[in-house]
């Protein structure tokens, strides 16, 4: 059993490419999320899900994204996570490594994000880059608001941002990062994180894993980063993979359905 928390099929390579599939099942995953990151992708990620009995999907704004969509708001999101197939918010969150899109829209999307989560009881997918402080007081005063499930995906974050998510009830996703020689700190947050809270993610066509860097990412990786977390936690990999795909479906509660 091995879930990918977060993929995106839908770009180029990847959802038409039927040996992609093929090859992520024939590695044991039986759970691919697929993410959504604009308005225009939400159609084709939906329909690749309908197709796909393994394959489910988002409906969200990614923060690169956000001063191109002012018009999406919470109940256009409500509106299209009634589809039975899309079991998640997202990603959304905030980026200010690259600052595609100003800061204040970023901040006002993730918040309408946040509400379609507590008004729908999705979990929401976050995505924060550089912008630790901001997430982590967002994320807390929203949960003052309501509570509201929700993963951190992709974690590349501090010791200290990970306490502060796990203590508000959120999930933790690592990627294929955490293989590459120069994530020391990270290694040490992931061998620490609750195993009840821990997810595996490919991010693909992203972030491919050792010993795949360099290639074009898939779910079929998520193997390899599973096995390297299991290495590194001290645990065999048949437990890790069945906590982490019972997690999912825990988190992702709509796929049980």
């Amino acid at each position: 059993m091995l879930a990918d928390s977060h993929c995106h099929l839908n770009y180029k390579g990847l959802a038409e490419d039927q040996a992609v599939l093929a090859r992520a099942r024939d590695r044991g995953v039986t759970a691919m999320l697929n993410i959504s990151t604009r308005e225009n992708e939400w159609d084709a990620v939906i329909a690749t899900a309908e197709r796909e009995p393994d394959v489910w999907a988002t409906v969200g704004i990614h923060p690169h994204e956000a001063d191109a969509h002012p018009h999406i708001d919470t109940a256009k999101l409500i509106e299209r996570a009634a589809h039975p197939r899309v079991v998640g918010i997202g990603e959304s969150g905030l980026d200010y490594f690259y600052d595609h899109s100003d800061r204040a829209r970023q901040q006002a999307s993730f918040r309408a994000h946040i509400a379609a989560c507590r008004e729908t009881g999705l979990p929401l997918v976050v995505h924060t880059r550089e912008a630790e402080d901001d997430t982590a007081e967002i994320l807390a005063d929203e949960m003052g608001k309501g509570a509201y499930p929700g993963v951190i995906h992709c974690f590349t974050a501090s010791g200290d941002f990970a306490d502060k998510a796990l203590a508000l009830g959120f999930y933790i996703s690592i990627s294929g990062i955490v293989t590459f020689k120069n994530a020391k700190d990270l290694q040490q947050t992931a061998a620490r994180l609750p195993l009840d809270r821990l997810l595996i993610e490919t991010d693909a066509p992203f972030l491919a894993p050792v010993p795949h860097r360099g290639k074009t990412g898939e779910p079929s990786f998520v193997a390899d980063t599973a096995q390297f977390l299991a290495d590194l936690r001290g645990e065999s990999f048949e437990d890790l993979t069945r906590a982490t795909a019972e997690n999912f479906h825990r988190l992702f509660s709509k796929t049980r359905a």
